[in-house]
């Protein structure tokens, strides 16, 4: 009787690869021990004796790393591959194939459809709406707390299942056709506009230095008092619009990425250098 993986199984599968995905996360097999634990209970079902489950399970805690919620996918495509391999119709030797291979398309996609473009999507819609009304302010974060989780349930669960519906043939012909580069490329750069979009919305940089003076008006020969007679920083928006948000965002990107700075150490900088311009500034005089 040909061997079939049951829907509570691939239920259990899923699950223990939802919420543990990251958990085992180390530099020597990266998700290694996590997929292992999503397929522990697919293997406890196909196979009878304990030698093949021993097998099994051993090449499958091997080095393997993607985006965990695209990444999905790549579990459905297994599930498959290993009930084909238990019926006699795939080899071992493919399932670690198929594995490695499907490492850098399912990254690459998840990274920039979900890492790059929905989150930051959802989290600008949450912050508007946060941004509305003092008195609804909390109605932001719990529509991202009940929005991202269930989304990336239901999203993670239909790549699942696609994954092992489709098996390798259906990933095959995705890839043959050149619609996984295409996709790629247009993820990407939606995912760049959108967090160009984040950069000038929500991150505020201002250098309010002023000038500001008793100026006589020789028309009616009064003196005005107070009078703003140079602005640093509407001159520089009037030249380049939000160009000192863009400034500040590029250079905590660089530290961040090339420098591999941590977030706490970039936000120590970032105090100190706003607390030295203040103090510049008001010594000086020209804070108003």
């Amino acid at each position: 009787m040909k061997k079939k993986i049951s829907e509570k199984t691939l239920k259990k599968s899923f699950f223990n690869w939802f919420f543990w995905n990251g958990c085992s996360q180390q530099a020597e097999s990266m998700l290694g021990m996590a997929f292992g634990q999503s397929m522990a209970p697919v293997i406890d079902e196909l196979y009878d004796k304990k030698e093949d489950k021993s097998a099994a399970l051993k090449r499958h805690i091997t080095l393997f790393n993607t985006e965990g919620q695209v990444g999905s996918i790549c579990n459905g495509v297994v599930c498959g591959l290993e009930e084909a391999n238990a019926n006699g119709e795939c080899t071992p030797e493919l399932i670690s194939s198929v594995k490695v291979a499907l490492i850098g398309p399912t990254s690459a996609i998840g990274d920039s459809l979900w890492v790059a473009t929905i989150i930051p999507i959802l989290l600008t819609i949450c912050l508007s709406i946060a941004q509305t009304s003092q008195t609804t302010a909390w109605l932001g974060p719990v529509v991202y707390m009940l929005v991202y989780p269930i989304g990336t349930c239901i999203l993670s669960w239909k790549l699942f299942k696609l994954g092992y519906k489709s098996g390798i043939e259906g990933m095959q012909g995705f890839m043959s056709t050149g619609k996984l580069d295409t996709l790629t490329d247009t993820m990407t750069i939606l995912g760049l506009i959108v967090v160009g979009a984040l950069t000038a919305s929500f991150v505020n940089f201002s250098l309010p230095i002023k000038i500001v003076r008793d100026v006589l008006d020789v028309t009616t020969g009064t003196m005005l008092k107070d009078q703003v007679i140079f602005d640093a920083d509407k001159i520089i928006n009037s030249i380049f619009p939000k160009i000192l948000p863009l400034g500040l965002t590029i250079a905590v990107y660089n530290l961040y990425s090339k420098k591999k700075w941590s977030p706490l150490k970039l936000m120590g900088l970032i105090l100190v250098i706003a607390c030295a311009i203040t103090l510049v500034g008001y010594l000086t005089g020209f804070y108003a």
